[in-house]
């Protein structure tokens, strides 16, 4: 299937084939990119694009050579490209579910062309790495930006505008609370995350301010965010409706509905598990557990970023748990100790007794 899916506001064609999302110049642009294939700056390039590299749905990503960049070499060719004057990124994500978002301020318009989805690759920078081998490894991208700069700037301008545009991706992450696959941190982004910077060079506007002080700041910054949250909705329908979830809040965290029912049915054997699980996921979406497990998990993260003490932690998870106690009309958990292993059991017991409540009404709590 072959698509015109826009032209910008620079005159560039954007079209979607062969599993692709190419963006043909119309004109001289300048292109700062991440990509391991001719990524760098450049000033001479006829075209960028990001391509879908699965085989097929639930296959594994597809490699035309034995390095990364002569791959992407091979697919540009395959693109009717010319492998030396262009840049291109490799994602696992589906073109069908790109975003575009535009924004404008008078004269000046920024468009950003996103694909992403961080369910099975999300990480906190910093995490815990294993990754060590110098030489070229594919890397398929599961955020990939394209980002369209209508004005002319320097070089330097367009590295700033890169920063930007990450911290726009990394804000986008964070207001949605996804987790790191790889730590208990909310997650920055994923490992194998890509964009692709193109200023007009023909323009008549020049900038040389693209941090959050600047109008193109803002506009990268809102037009980014934007997008990354689409993208992320349409791949893998990471929403904030989604997230509306105890075990999606906690699930950085190691906690796991089929553990909890481990640990009630050890408790509670006349229970079975689909009754406890039917029970579990409508108390995990109630607006009360919601609310208070969010702020429980907050001090978690408050005491792991050494922002309170273990002491304050403790104290004030104990007062949550006391709130929803009363809510609920069941006993207080107690915290035995300001450690996060104690937190965690000590919440997870409290919404146990919350789902015993609700399975034996009549029962008086022990």
């Amino acid at each position: 299937m072959s698509e015109h899916l826009c032209t910008l506001s620079t005159g560039d064609k954007v079209y979607f084939y062969d599993k692709s999302i190419v963006i043909y110049f119309q004109g001289a642009r300048k292109v700062l990119s991440t990509s391991l294939y001719n990524g760098g700056y450049h000033d001479d390039y006829t075209a960028v694009y990001n391509y879908d590299a699965k085989q097929g749905a639930g296959m594994p990503c597809e490699m035309l050579a034995d390095t990364y960049v002569e791959h992407m070499r091979l697919v540009s060719k395959r693109l009717a490209l010319d492998p030396d004057k262009v840049s291109g990124m490799g994602t696992a994500a589906s073109m069908e579910n790109a975003v575009v978002e535009t924004l404008s301020f008078k004269e000046l318009t920024v468009t950003a062309i996103v694909t992403g989805g961080i369910e099975t690759n999300g990480g906190r920078a910093g995490d815990p790495a294993d990754y060590y081998k110098p030489m070229p490894k594919p890397k398929y991208g599961t955020i990939n930006i394209m980002l369209l700069l209508d004005c002319d700037m320097p070089a330097g301008t367009m590295a700033r505008a890169l920063v930007t545009c990450t911290e726009a991706k990394t804000a986008a992450i964070q207001e949605l609370l996804e987790g790191s696959k790889y730590s208990n941190g909310i997650a920055t982004g994923s490992g194998t995350d890509q964009t692709i910077i193109i200023a007009n060079s023909e323009s008549d506007l020049y900038m040389e301010g693209a941090g959050k002080h600047s109008k193109l700041g803002e506009l990268i910054g809102k037009t980014v965010k934007n997008a990354v949250k689409k993208a992320l909705a349409k791949q893998s329908g990471l929403t904030p409706a989604k997230q509306h979830d105890v075990f999606r809040r906690l699930k950085r965290f190691d906690i796991k509905v089929g553990d909890m029912w481990q640990s009630y049915y050890a408790q509670d054997t006349a229970v079975v598990k689909p009754e406890y699980l039917l029970a579990a996921e409508k108390l995990a979406v109630e607006d009360i557990m919601l609310v208070h497990t969010s702020l429980y998990a907050h001090l978690l993260d408050q005491y792991l970023w050494e922002l309170i003490s273990a002491e304050e932690m403790r104290l004030a998870g104990q007062q949550l748990l006391k709130v929803l106690a009363e809510q609920y009309a069941v006993e207080a958990e107690l915290i035995d100790e300001g450690t996060l292993t104690a937190m965690l059991a000590a919440w997870q017991k409290q919404f146990n007794k919350i789902i015993a409540q609700r399975l034996h009404p009549t029962a008086k709590e022990s």
